[in-house]
């Protein structure tokens, strides 16, 4: 009975014993935690507002002061490490992590596993998840997917969302928007369907993030039917959605169809951002659409996006394709800042105008300036120097690039070089350059080396590159026209036939030539031969008596037109850029420019024609083929004849 009373009285006293060490041991993580509780709350405003050194200086500080961080310290700081690309300070917070206990925290696992994959460690963020004890958390199951695709290793990032499913454990729009971005390669597209039917049976294609992710794919993968057939079905867009389309249009080369849903987004009246407007002067400029590119430039201007740089580059580029260089020139000196890209793009602009001199002035001001270059402003100051005959210029500019700015030069480099030399008829130097080349020649190498024999009618080298870039490019029907051309000139009549056989068997046809005119803001299209304009019997009138006349030209009436009784031609197939520069005289007044654009490189007929008509025709001609402006005037073109 005694020994059972100091038991009982043992037990009450261990009872009572654990109870005061547990209300200690509560109060005193309740007094760690409300001592973090400031800390985590600046920690969590640095974070938030991207101040990362802030941020990790501020935890130096906490840890200096003898507050204990907790739970809720950590995720801030781990994202401040990831941010600034810190594994080092990333791994010793880790080690915190461990010894405050707060390793099997979920999203402190989920800081950690992100903070590894931003630093490229995917394989100690595989290890943190590996030593999860409960491996059925979604945010966890995120974060190391997420990582696995943004590292480039999507298979892996697939099998886990694999598992993830085998498990049982729920996905949700956080998963799919980290695995979707993966299926952007063209071998993987097949995945990204079968994710986007997934998301339909879930219900997740809702989701406006997960539709504008998917739609994305499609555009990268070039799969522009599939993203407008889902682009149509979502049923409330946001400027994200649009923009996503606009993009994918204009970096696909559709830009009628850029300006058609920018304008169908005018009449929904949906406010369109700098990424709308990029996308539009884009296609602008393609499209030669000068009138509408100047429409967006007054909206940049009456906007807070007036000062924006990547639109001024835009504008810049749209204004110099559509051949109105002074005006591209305006809105570049109105620059308070010019960027690499500004200078890049007004260069190109005097380079494919053939105003190579004042290309090479701006490139030694930009260096004058202080701005380094790289090799795509080289790419476009080597073109300038092509396209102007500058050939001892542009060769120095190849040696500057290696010894003064140790830039590796690329194919677009040595394919400007080569045609700088093959225009200048040193065929050989060319050839030479190209096999003393580091990397092996691609196709545009050997093309530009095809280009230079058509101009100096060297048939043996032209075989020689020929059997070069089709190996490269089997199916680029321009270097088959090319080469056939340059039988022709040769009257090698062997030489075309055996071109015509191998295009036949390879099932190559050769590309439409169409060539565009903008007229009082609508654009005209016109293919070879074309009969279907409304005024198609003007427009062989006119051609009639421009290709007849020895006489002067009369020029257009008061409305814009010329007045013939002629008959219109029997010409079947004239090219398009006839019919478009007929259609410019007789809807235009006296006196005013003609730019017209072509897809297709100008051929020597209608070159020959352009500059006859300029002499009849006290008009500037400017047309823009798939190489360069031509400026005609006064029976002269500013190539020189040389493109």
């Amino acid at each position: 009975m005694t020994e059972h009373l100091h038991l009982h009285k043992n037990t009450k006293f261990l009872s009572l014993f654990h109870t005061i060490k547990s209300t200690i041991f509560t109060k005193a993580s309740s007094f760690t935690t409300n001592a973090a509780t400031p800390w985590n709350t600046h920690l969590r405003n640095l974070s938030k507002h991207g101040q990362y050194k802030e941020a990790l200086v501020l935890y130096r500080q906490m840890l200096q002061s003898g507050a204990t961080p907790n739970a809720f310290t950590f995720p801030f700081a781990l994202k401040s490490s990831a941010s600034l690309s810190l594994p080092i300070t990333g791994k010793q917070l880790h080690c915190h992590v461990i010894k405050l206990g707060c390793e099997y925290e979920p999203f402190v696992q989920t800081a950690l596993m992100s903070m590894y994959c931003r630093c490229k460690l995917t394989e100690f963020a595989q290890k943190v998840f590996d030593e999860m004890p409960q491996r059925n958390i979604t945010v966890c199951y995120n974060a190391l997917i997420s990582g696995y695709v943004q590292n480039g290793n999507f298979l892996n990032g697939f099998l886990l969302f694999d598992e993830m499913r085998l498990r049982g454990v729920l996905f949700n729009a956080v998963t799919v928007l980290g695995l979707v971005p993966g299926c952007t390669a063209s071998r993987y597209l097949w995945l990204g369907m079968s994710l986007h039917c997934l998301n339909v049976k879930c219900g997740l294609v809702n989701d406006l993030a997960v539709a504008n992710c998917l739609l994305t794919m499609y555009v990268r993968c070039a799969c522009m039917e599939l993203a407008r057939k889902l682009f149509d079905h979502i049923p409330e867009k946001g400027l994200i959605t649009w923009n996503a389309m606009i993009s994918g249009y204009a970096q696909n080369g559709l830009a009628g169809e850029v300006l058609e849903l920018y304008h169908e987004m005018e009449l929904l009246q949906v406010n369109p951002d700098a990424v709308t407007f990029v996308g539009v002067l884009s296609a602008c400029a393609n499209l030669g659409a000068q009138k509408i590119g100047f429409e967006v430039e007054e909206k940049i201007r009456s906007s807070c996006m007036r000062w924006n740089v990547f639109l001024k580059n835009a504008l810049i580029n749209m204004y110099a394709r559509c051949g109105n260089l002074a005006k591209a020139r305006i809105v570049f000196d109105e620059m308070p800042e010019k960027s690499l890209v500004s200078w890049t793009a007004i260069i190109g602009g005097y380079g494919i105008h053939g105003l190579g001199n004042i290309a090479v002035e701006l490139f030694d001001k930009m260096i004058e300036s202080g701005i380094q270059p790289d090799g795509t402003v080289f790419v476009s100051v080597l073109s300038a120097c092509s396209h102007a005959g500058l050939t001892a210029k542009g060769l120095n500019y190849l040696d500057l690039m290696k010894r003064e700015y140790g830039l590796k030069p690329c194919s677009e480099h040595y394919s400007c070089v080569v045609d700088l030399l093959g225009r200048a008829g040193r065929l050989e130097e060319a050839r030479k350059l190209i096999e003393l080349m580091e990397d092996k020649p691609d196709g545009a190498v050997w093309g530009a080396l095809l280009g230079a024999c058509k101009i100096h009618k060297n048939v043996e080298l032209a075989e020689l590159a020929f059997n070069k870039v089709v190996e490269l490019e089997p199916t680029n029907v321009g270097y088959y026209v090319l080469l056939s051309n340059i039988y022709t000139e040769a009257n090698n009549s062997e030489g075309i036939l055996r071109v015509r056989l191998m295009m036949r068997e390879r099932k190559l046809k050769k590309d439409p030539g169409y060539s565009y005119f903008e007229c009082k803001g609508k654009t005209y299209l016109f293919v070879a031969g074309d009969r279907s304009h409304p005024q198609t019997k003007e427009i062989y009138k006119l051609l009639n008596r421009l290709e007849n006349t020895e006489g002067e030209y009369a020029g257009a009436n008061e409305n814009g037109q010329e007045v013939t009784n002629q008959e219109p031609s029997n010409i079947i197939g004239v090219h398009s850029e006839r019919l478009a520069i007929a259609f410019a005289l007789l809807n235009t007044g006296i006196g005013t420019d003609i730019v017209v654009i072509k897809n297709l490189r100008i051929c020597n007929d209608c070159h020959s024609f352009v500059k006859r008509v300029s002499k009849t025709v006290d008009r500037l001609f400017v047309v823009r083929d798939a190489t360069r402006f031509h400026h005609f005037r006064n029976g002269t073109c500013s190539c020189n004849d040389y493109w």
